[in-house]
This record gives structure tokens, sequence and C-alpha cells, in this order.
């Protein structure tokens, strides 16, 4: 979620530009002028880089009728490049076989908030989008019109083609480009929008190929690790082992001597916060990273470690454990806990621990940079190519306006691609070359030693149950190190936008609830990862309703219905949630009916309730994030000697109107499989500062004899597109953990509060 600006700004006027561009049309989307509202009290309150979003999307139609979209946001596998061109399309009634898409490099004047985050690519763009086609294809028909001298609404638009039907004349897009680039722009209140009962591409339970799909599929494609320049040299950078470390004394030397190793470089410690600076160290440039690789492994270096040289995960562990064992500052009170939790017929209490992670694409960090004649061009696979483009102009000592940053398609990013250090170890590279194109690479460990980790935190909960097992009052308490943490001297307390991540907005209806937020210092760096917060929030609220259930001697599918209530409306800022996902509440409340549907229709496929063999069992969750619904029921099987296979997994979300229905489904199954792995083997650990795990041997992603047999997914749709849409990319992983850490209980009657499972079942 990073950006270079901080607050929230809510654009609600924009207009369309019009320009003519090698005899073909141009459509944009802009802001007019300076007319934009204040900034609402709602929002990223108190986020040390708050969203903000004012897209400017390009359409252009060149004279042989070829539609180009510009796409604002970068394409990581989540097919948004796509999406973003199909929801044109539509509009414009365009042949999906003649258009293309461009990469919009960085530049957020030009483009808008340009950050791939938050999984609102389309939740905030949809409306603009299909406006940005709905011009094109207002302006063609005026443009025929014009040409025929007949009323502009006896011409359609339609594949590729305006037609009057009366007279049976036809055009093609590209015959009228340079005359619709000449017309009046349409009012924007004036436009036609499409009825979506009348839609080819948005929405369609049909295949729609990804724009990128053939590239992809014959190696066409560039990642950030393919960028090639003629005279490219390579670089690698040993860096220190404990963050905040720093190098002491290097001998080169023998580094030097390795046959096309040229030069090596210090690059100091930033101080503490880092925020996306390198993390210091020495790189060594090379003709090619082999020999750069070979180079570091030669260098001599003395390390001074600093002060987080005394972090290791077990007694850091045991301090969060002592920290949500004793009350802290209240975040969100309604009613009388504590009296509620004394006079309570049955009192539930547990701990969950989630560890470090690491996101761990599987394209590693990568970037080439090249600087001459006082300028900088980069190509990277970064998710927010706009700070990517300032703090690189910073390094350098350029002005923004002299450094150009290119988009390349992404091998995952999951958020660690949003921290743009290794673009920096590339412009200094580069600049230590003069200006001689270097392309700087991260390799797995190097990810895994110094990147930006997802939280480690420690859960706390205590229920209140009354004589018939109705929950009464109910205590959490969250710690865990946060993300802010980097851009600030150590807060130790969640931001509003953490606590907002399935804790503060904990939607139930229980009468007397208090949510604390105990102190917990950070002592690595701290990063966006996906699903955020939301994942140690969902494996600690959902697991424990069961553990209410059981106590209660209920079904946890139905106990789970009760504690969410009855279908409601909630204003989240009514309970404490001021982030709202960077949404308006009253476009964005939380509808417990919705929650509920999800939980009821992903119970029903799995086939709930059902007689299940020994050593199985069925385990449920549902979970609210980034203003969509998901419901995660699995199954799971426990053998005598501990192994556990995942048979099926269910999963159903409402995250209202879809556009690439495909690509919904796509999300739902990588969700599950990544989070399987977050459930099961995932964990980075550390001791003496050190992170101990090296690679993908010892930091253990969901694996094919792990995955889950069988994921089926089931769409709970709007055909209302007035009705704002959910997120799709991160939404579906806060629930697959505790369904099936839920399973697990069900199955073989132990409870699992620690993550990752792994060999807790062995004994």
């Amino acid at each position: 979620m990073s950006t270079s600006r901080s607050g929230f700004e809510n654009v609600s006027r924009r207009g369309l530009l019009v320009g003519a561009a090698a005899g073909g049309l141009v459509l944009a989307l802009r802001l007019p002028g300076q007319a934009q509202t204040a900034a609402p009290k709602f929002g990223a309150d108190g986020m040390p880089n708050g969203w903000r979003d004012d897209p400017r999307i390009f359409v252009a139609i060149a004279p042989d009728g070829i539609v180009t979209v510009t796409c604002h946001r970068s394409e990581m596998g989540q097919g948004v490049r796509t999406s973003i061109a199909m929801v044109v399309a539509e509009e414009l009634e365009a042949d999906w076989s003649r258009v293309r898409i461009a990469q919009a490099d960085g530049d957020e004047e030009r483009y808008g908030n340009q950050d791939t985050d938050g999984s609102r690519s389309l939740r905030h763009f949809l409306l603009p989008l299909r406006r940005a086609g709905a011009g094109a294809r207002t302006m063609l028909e005026a443009a025929a019109a014009a040409r025929w001298g007949v009323p502009a609404a006896e011409c359609q638009a339609r594949d590729h083609v305006v037609t009057h039907a009366a007279s049976g004349r036809s055009a093609g897009y590209g015959e009228l480009a340079e005359a619709a680039a000449a017309l009046p722009v349409p009012d924007r209140e004036a436009l036609r929008l499409k009825d979506p009962s009348t839609f080819r591409l948005i929405g369609q339970d049909r295949l729609v190929e990804l724009i990128d799909n053939r590239d992809i599929t014959t190696g066409k494609a560039v990642y950030g690790i393919d960028a090639t320049l003629p005279g490219m040299l390579h670089a690698v950078v040993a860096r220190p082992p404990v963050y905040g470390g720093r190098v002491v004394s290097v001998d080169d030397t023998e580094a030097l001597k390795v046959p096309g190793v040229l030069r090596t470089l210090r690059i100091e410690t930033p101080g503490m916060p880092s925020e996306f600076q390198p993390v210091g160290g020495v790189a060594v440039i090379a003709r090619n990273t082999w020999a750069a690789m070979k180079g570091r492994e030669a260098l001599k270096i003395t390390w001074e470690d600093g002060p987080n040289a005394v972090y290791s995960s077990d007694s850091y562990r045991e301090m969060l454990q002592r920290g949500v064992r004793n009350p802290a500052k209240a975040v969100r009170e309604q009613g009388d806990v504590d009296a509620a939790l004394r006079t309570a017929a049955t009192r539930v209490e547990a701990e969950y621990y989630i560890p470090h992670l690491a996101q761990s694409p599987l394209e590693p960090p990568a970037a080439l940079v090249r600087i001459r004649d006082g300028r900088a061009e980069c190509w990277a696979c970064t998710q927010a190519p706009q700070v990517t483009r300032l703090r690189l102009a910073q390094k350098l000592g350029l002005q923004p306006e002299n450094v150009t940053v290119h988009v390349t398609l992404l091998g995952g990013g999951f958020g660690r691609k949003s921290k743009p250090d290794f673009v920096l170890e590339a412009g200094l590279c580069s600049q230590a070359m003069d200006g001689a194109p270097v392309k700087l690479t991260w390799t797995r460990e190097d990810d895994l030693h110094n990147g930006y980790y997802h939280t480690v935190s420690m859960q706390r909960l205590e229920a209140g149950l009354d004589a018939g097992g109705k929950p009464v009052a109910w205590l959490h308490r969250s710690a865990a190190p946060t993300i802010g943490a980097i851009f600030a001297p150590d807060p130790k307390v969640q931001l509003p936008f953490e606590l907002g991540m399935g804790f503060l907005n904990a939607p139930f209806a229980i009468p007397n609830m208090r949510m604390e937020n105990p102190e917990a210092p950070a002592h690595v760096r701290i990063g966006w990862f996906r699903s955020v917060s939301n994942v140690p929030h969902a494996f600690a609220v959902q697991s424990f309703i069961a553990e209410m259930a059981h106590a209660a001697g209920r079904d946890p599918k139905d106990y789970l219905l009760e504690v969410i209530g009855p279908a409601r409306i909630i204003d989240p800022t009514e309970i404490g949630d001021a982030w709202n996902h960077g949404e308006d509440p009253r476009t964005y409340p939380i509808d417990t009916g919705r929650l509920r549907r999800v939980v009821e229709r992903a119970a029903s496929e799995i086939g709930w309730g059902r007689q299940m063999p020994r050593g199985r069992g069925l385990g449920i969750a549902g979970h609210y994030s980034f203003c969509s619904y998901v419901a995660v029921a699995a199954e799971v099987e426990v053998d005598d000697r501990g192994t556990m296979r995942i048979p099926r997994v269910d999963i159903a979300i409402d995250c209202g109107p879809l556009v690439n229905v495909d690509r919904v489904r796509s999300q739902m199954e990588g969700a599950v499989v990544f989070a399987t792995g977050l459930a099961t083997s995932a964990e980075i650990s550390f001791r003496n500062g050190r992170a101990e795990q090296a690679n993908l041997d010892s930091y253990e992603l969901t694996r094919i004899d792990s995955a889950p047999r069988e994921i089926r997914v089931h769409l709970l749709p709007s055909r209302d597109y007035d009705q704002p849409l959910g997120g799709v990319g991160e939404p579906g992983v806060p629930p697959v953990a505790p369904a099936l850490a839920n399973a697990v209980f069900a199955a073989t009657g132990k409870r699992i509060r620690r993550l990752p499972i792994r060999d807790q079942l062995t004994s």
C-alpha cells in the first residue's frame, strides 16, 4: 500500500480530454483543474502512506482500427491488464481480437495513483473505465452521423463497426477515428452506458483469453528479471545479516580476482526507520550475474550487527505472550466486558500465534537502471512505479521529471515489490559505473534474509457464554509489530489500517466487546503482504469461534452464524474502524447478510453435516476484507502417522458485481493454494537477529503433494453494476487457515493455535 503522498483524497468530478495522435482518436480521463473535494474524515486515518486515487485512463484508436488501452496498474498474475481492457472494450463495443494494452510508466501526475495494492484496481476504476469506453463509442457514432448526415441516435456501434440501419451504411472504427478526434467531448453526465443485460465481456461466465497469454506461454513476455540493454552489467549485494547492521570493514581483494568482476561498491546503511531505502552492504558489479555472485562469496566483510542482534523468535514470542495476557490500550469498547465475563456460565480462553512470513514471489526483485545525459531510465517489476520514480530521483540527485520508470510484468508480488529498495540499489550501481546500464538481481536467499516480512502476531481471546451457550462477552487482544515502523520511530502499536483488518470491525452480535492493542516493537522490516493483518486476525477469530461452539456443544457452522447474527447493515466507523479500507462507510458498510450467505453457501457445497470417516473432518470460517465476503469450508484427513491431506476445499465469495469471471475464480483458487502454505508449512524465524530460513527447502510454500486435491469456487455475483465492487486479489486468503485448523480439530480432536501446522499432528 505504498504511495508517494500521504492522506486520502476523494475525487468526485472527472471529465474527458480528447486529442488526435497519428491520425487517430485518443481519450483520457483527467481531473478538471483544481476541482477537488476536501479529504473526508473517513479513510486512511493514521496511515503513513494514505491512498490517493485520481486515474487518468487513456484509450487510443488508430487508423487501422486497433484499440490500445493504457493500464496504470501493474500486472503480477492477477489479470489486471486484461480486466481493465475488457471494461473499456465492453463499453466501446470493440472487437476483443483488436484490443491491445500499453503499460503506463511511473508518472503520478499523468496517470494518477498507480499502486497495485489493496485489491482496488477494479474496485475504484470500474465506472471511470466504463466512461472512457462509452465516451469513445459516443464520439465514433457522432462522427459517422456527421459523415452520413443523419441523427447520431440512429447510429449504433457494435463489434468495431458503426452502422446506420435505415440506410444500410457502415464504417469501421479506424475509418472514423480521425474525424471523431475533431468532435467535442461528450459531457460525462450525458454518456450513455450500456445496460448490463447487454454485456458480452463483463461478468460473462466465459473464458476471455488473457491479453498477455501468448507472450507469457511462448516466453516472449518481459519480466523485471528479463530486462536487457546492450552493454549491460550485472550486480548483486552482500547485505547486513541483521536489520540495522553495517559494514565495519571489507576486503575485496579476492572478489576482484574473480573473472568478470569489475568493481565493488559500499552502500551505506540508512538510519532507522529505513522506509524504502537499501539496507546497506557491499555491491559487486560484474559482466554477468554468476561472476557477481562468486565475487560476493569472496568478499571478506566484518559486520557490526547493531541493536537488533538480540532479536530471536522464541524470546520475542514469549514477550508477545506476556503482552496479550495483561490489559492494554482499548481501541474498541461496547458494553461491560468485565462484568459479563464475571457472571458468564462458561468462559473460553485461547491464544493464537502466527510467525513472520515472506512474500516469496516466484520472481525475486530485479531492476535495470541506466543513467545518461542527466536522466535515469529504469526497468523494474514494481507494484509502485510512482514512488519508485520519486525515491530513485532522490537517491541519484535528479529531478523526478528526469527519471523514467518502465513497469515490466511481475512474476508475483504479494506486497514485496511495492518497496523499491532493490531499484535504488541498481541506480547506485549504475551511477558508480558512470551511468552504464546495470541490472541488479536478488537471489531467493537475499529475499528471505533481507526482505520486508509479514508481521509476527500473538492474539488472545476470551469469551463468556450464558447458560444456553450464547456469547455475552468478547475480549480480543492483538499484539504485532506494525508496518508503520518502517516509516516512523517504532510506534509499537498497530495503525488504524491494520486494526481495521478483521479486528476492530468484527461484525458480531455480542453485546459486550472490547479490543485491546498491546505494544510490540519491530526488529525487522515489516511490509505489506497479501491480505496483510487480516491473516492473523481471521486465524484467531475464526478458530476461537469454533472453540466457543465446542464449549457450547453446538455445531460450528450454526454457531458461527449465530455469532454473526441476523442480516443487518453496520457502519464500520460506529464500531471503531476509522479506516474502512479507505472507503466511504455509506458506500461500503458491512452487510452481515452477505457474510452469512457465503458461510451458508460454502457449507452447503461441501456437504456440511455429513458423516465423516475416522481421521477426517470438516472445518469452516468466514471473513470480511477489502469490501468482499468470503467463506471457506475445508475437508481434512489426518492419518495415524500425523500426515495431513486436504481432499477438498470449497470457497464462496461475494464481491459484488463481477468483471472478469475467470480471473475471480483463478484468484480464489490461487488464494487457497497460497494460504494452504501459510497454514501448513511457511515460517520465517529469527535467531540473533538473523533469518534462519534461506531458500524454499526451509521456507516451504505449498507443494503439489500438500495442495488441496480439489478446489471448488462458488460465486455469489450481483447483476447490479451500480453496486460498488469489492476486492478480489486478497480476500480469499484469510479464512483458509482457520478453516483448515478447525477441520483438523474435527478430524483429530487436536486444536491448532500456532501456525504453521507442520509437525504438530505427529504427537
